[in-house]
């Protein structure tokens, strides 16, 4: 069982403008409110503030409103903005370019992320200390000049990402969250940080804090040929399996949609009067189906991703 570096999970993802809750502006997209420039590696993210989060390992920890997130089988439909927002980093973009199989091995890709997201959410403490070491295990070998995999700020990128488009989804989807759910959902989300070693004051001390990281991180990257390379093996993979590629087609659209203009472009994504009016289709027709199915199918990628993880497990020992 491997564990890969970097990359998020198929969630939901970004474009235009966001407001301190996390909730879309009008264009539908995650991009930067402020964007005012200005690198986001070793800043501090909450001047003088501080909060006491729960240990991940402890067994009293129960991250029962992010659960509720993360269970969803529809956030799986963000995944490709959440991998091309996690590249636009340049570290992660060059090593997961230069370190990973992600051009041959999609699928595997995908179960390894997914394996790690739903295990820090649902895993037990055995469960979760076995994945924890294979990530670091994982990530050891990942170095180069300018980056390292257990690059703190890298690290924590890679996890705002994941709160970012799982947040958009969820609220594109159900509605958005009051102000305590959202309080709670955002501080439950520091397990995806924490347990890849970013120090838990790294994890901005609120929802306010969190989402001016976002658009200083935002405003500052520009699309490399690492990142552009990762976006090609991702959006137009000929290995992908025949269930994968014909929804790749909506997958584009929605994945343009939802990247800011300025990443859209940049990775060789479309848009148009036309397209948009098709998003908008899309989107509705889910908003409707969607929660009206039953929780046995939304639930079952998180279901089988655990019997996998639980399996591999016992035949590693």
């Amino acid at each position: 069982m491997t564990t890969d570096v970097f990359v998020a999970p198929e969630m939901s993802g970004p474009a235009d403008t966001i407001n301190e809750k996390g909730a879309l502006a009008a264009t539908d997209a995650l991009d930067s409110r402020t964007m005012t420039p200005g690198s986001p590696e070793k800043q501090s993210l909450a001047i003088g503030k501080t909060r006491k989060r729960l240990d991940p390992l402890d067994p009293s920890f129960q991250p029962k409103e992010m659960q509720k997130v993360v269970q969803e089988a529809i956030l799986l439909a963000g995944g490709a903005v959440a991998i091309l927002l996690q590249v636009a980093n340049p570290g992660v973009g060059r090593g997961v370019n230069e370190h990973s199989n992600f051009a041959y091995r999609p699928v595997d890709r995908l179960r390894t992320t997914m394996t790690y997201v739903y295990c820090m959410a649902f895993g037990s403490v055995d469960e979760k200390k076995t994945i924890i070491d294979m990530v670091h295990r994982a990530h050891a070998p990942v170095q180069g000049a300018t980056y390292s995999a257990n690059d703190v700020d890298l690290q924590l990128w890679v996890a705002s990402t994941l709160y970012a488009v799982g947040l958009d989804i969820t609220e594109k989807i159900f509605g958005k969250f009051d102000d305590a759910k959202a309080d709670e959902i955002y501080q439950e989300y520091a397990v995806l940080a924490t347990t890849l070693r970013v120090p838990p004051e790294m994890w901005p001390v609120d929802r306010k804090a969190f989402w001016e990281y976002w658009d200083r991180s935002i405003a500052s990257f520009e699309i490399s040929a690492h990142a552009i390379s990762v976006g090609k093996d991702l959006l137009w993979n000929k290995e992908l399996p025949l269930w994968a590629k014909i929804n790749m087609p909506a997958l584009r659209l929605m994945t343009a949609e939802w990247l800011p203009p300025h990443m859209r472009d940049a990775y060789g994504l479309k848009t148009s009067k036309s397209r948009k009016r098709a998003y908008k289709v899309l989107l509705g027709v889910t908003k409707t189906v969607y929660p009206q199915l039953p929780m046995f199918i939304r639930t079952y990628p998180m279901k089988f991703y655990l019997k996998d993880m639980r399996r591999r497990m016992k035949n590693m020992a």
